[in-house]
């Protein structure tokens, strides 16, 4: 064989290659450097090439989870008892609503406004840009229990148009489950169903054994329904990973009782408590996220929003934990803190295959956080808007320039 001739067989094997490379390839790890100001203040950050960062208000306080109603308004939960309205181009956030307590999470269903609060669920009747509503227009819906930590509720309608309502578990290693063998305020750790079938509406156990999945969305292709769990502080600093995967009717995936570790569920002994299920029962995640890091909310990048590349995957807020190392706890060297950032979960054939980078940066060299991203949600204008409740209050977007 001539060296010419090796030389076309070598550049029509390259040519193959890259026409069979994944779509985007490149683009879907890249980050370049960017800058955002922050009330006059600029920060160097990470984000897709292509794209801009840019902080929309401050008008916030420590707003949490968003949602978009179908006139385009924006609205957010938050832990200072507001419910925020953002009408575009979403720079001047009014008070829709307080609570006394904590709504974590709002939705629109309807003419009916749902809110997320630690006690309960709750609506009212709602009609886009209209007026300001009292905590008395409200009524309970369900109670929920709401004693010891996580606090946090999110409330989702799914694509059967069913509420479906997220709850953790009240810490570490608490006999907690979701199911009606267990008294009121043990029923905890997964997502519930809100049955609307009877007279009274009644929550009905979804998916169970999560310590706390705050974020979860449903595939727009698939229509699994997927969440990500906060796993528990009692492993150290690399142990477990943090979860993200699959939920069905009846699924359960193991906490407290087994923590997912090198491939397999294993017997967590902080809880004596008999398991209400075998390992054998307890669904693995796909993917995973280092330890420590708190995710939060979820999206699906939908048809049309961002880039085409980004269609069908999941994009993930991680808030960073408290928890440092090498010393650990909240007197541990704040440098060493799990960085918050946005990542992307990637999808394949209708599952989680790898995560990756989207926006970083949130973190400062000495472990100062300016801003720690919470609420996710894809805008009518296909841009991904985030919130942050820590450092910054308020509320970003990341765009494609035109």
């Amino acid at each position: 064989m001539t060296s010419l001739m090796r030389s076309f067989i070598i550049t029509c094997i390259a040519l193959v290659f890259f026409t069979m490379a994944p779509r985007g390839a490149a683009a879907r790890d890249g980050l370049v450097d960017a800058e955002v100001t922050v009330e006059g203040q600029r920060y160097a950050v990470k984000i897709p090439a292509g794209y801009r960062l840019e902080f929309l208000t401050g008008e916030m306080n420590r707003p949490r989870f968003l949602h978009f109603t179908a006139n385009g308004d924006l609205l957010a939960g938050s832990r200072s008892g507001k419910v925020y309205r953002i009408p575009p181009p979403y720079t001047r956030p009014e008070v829709l609503t307080k609570f006394p307590d904590y709504p974590h999470s709002v939705v629109v269903r309807g003419e009916t406004l749902y809110v997320a609060d630690t006690d309960g669920l709750y609506r009212a009747r709602y009609k886009p840009g209209g007026s300001r509503l009292k905590h008395k227009d409200f009524s309970l819906v369900a109670p929920l229990p709401s004693g010891g930590g996580h606090s946090s509720r999110t409330v989702s309608v799914g694509p059967d148009n069913r509420l479906y309502l997220g709850i953790g578990i009240s810490g570490n290693c608490p006999n907690e489950y979701l199911d009606d063998a267990y008294d009121f305020e043990n029923r905890r750790g997964g997502v519930f169903v809100v049955d609307e079938s009877g007279d009274r509406p009644q929550l009905r156990p979804y998916s169970s054994g999560l310590r706390n999945p705050i974020g979860f969305a449903w595939h727009p292709v698939t229509q699994t329904l997927y969440a990500n769990n906060n796993g528990p502080d009692h492993w150290g600093y690399e142990l477990p990973r943090e979860y993200f995967g699959p939920l069905n009717d009846g699924s359960f995936h193991g906490m407290p009782w087994y923590q997912y570790v090198d491939g397999r569920f294993q017997r967590d002994r902080c809880i004596r408590a008999q398991p209400p299920r075998p390992a054998a029962d307890a669904v693995p995640p796909e993917v995973t996220f280092d330890a420590r890091n708190a995710p939060m909310g979820m999206v699906f990048v939908s048809k049309g929003a961002l880039d085409l590349d980004f269609e069908g995957d999941a994009i993930v807020a991680l808030h960073g934990s408290w928890a440092t190392r090498p010393r650990g706890g909240y007197a541990g060297d704040p440098a060493t803190r799990r960085n918050p950032k946005l990542v992307r979960v990637l999808f394949a054939e209708g599952h989680a295959k790898r995560v990756t980078d989207l926006i970083t940066g949130f973190q400062l060299a000495d472990g100062r956080r300016w801003a720690r991203p919470c609420g996710v949600a894809i805008g009518p204008d296909g841009a991904l808007y985030f919130t942050s409740d820590g450092g910054t209050h308020g509320l970003f977007r990341l765009r494609r320039i035109e």
